[in-house]
């Protein structure tokens, strides 16, 4: 199914193709404070469709993922693995996802914090 997706003032736009059976509840220090629910996808499958200079970016510990929001809302739509090679994996706050109800989904508690 195509999914489409914003930040909370549009500026920061995405969709992507997936079937969602699931979400993960991360408790990481910055998943657990921004409330996010996320949905794993291969990254080549998320295609933003606009960004210009409102998307930014913010790393910590490993830097392994890129977490993104949008400089004028402030809104995390998604996070992008920044690993080289291999497969590389797409994290989409589905409470940026359009005409999806998040309660409808199975929510599965991930520990970040003991990455």
């Amino acid at each position: 199914m195509l999914y489409k997706g914003s930040c909370h003032c549009g500026k920061v736009a995405f969709e992507f193709k997936a079937e969602l059976t699931g979400t993960v509840r991360c408790n990481c220090s910055i998943c657990s404070r921004k409330g996010a629910l996320l949905c794993a996808i291969p990254h080549h499958t998320l295609r933003v469709l606009a960004w210009g200079d409102d998307l930014g970016i913010y790393t910590f510990g490993g830097h392994a993922i890129a977490h993104r929001f949008c400089r004028t809302c402030g809104i995390h739509p998604f996070a992008e693995d920044v690993r080289e090679g291999g497969e590389r994996s797409a994290y989409v706050n589905i409470h940026c996802v359009a005409d999806l109800d998040p309660s409808t989904l199975q929510v599965f508690d991930f520990d970040g914090r003991a990455v």
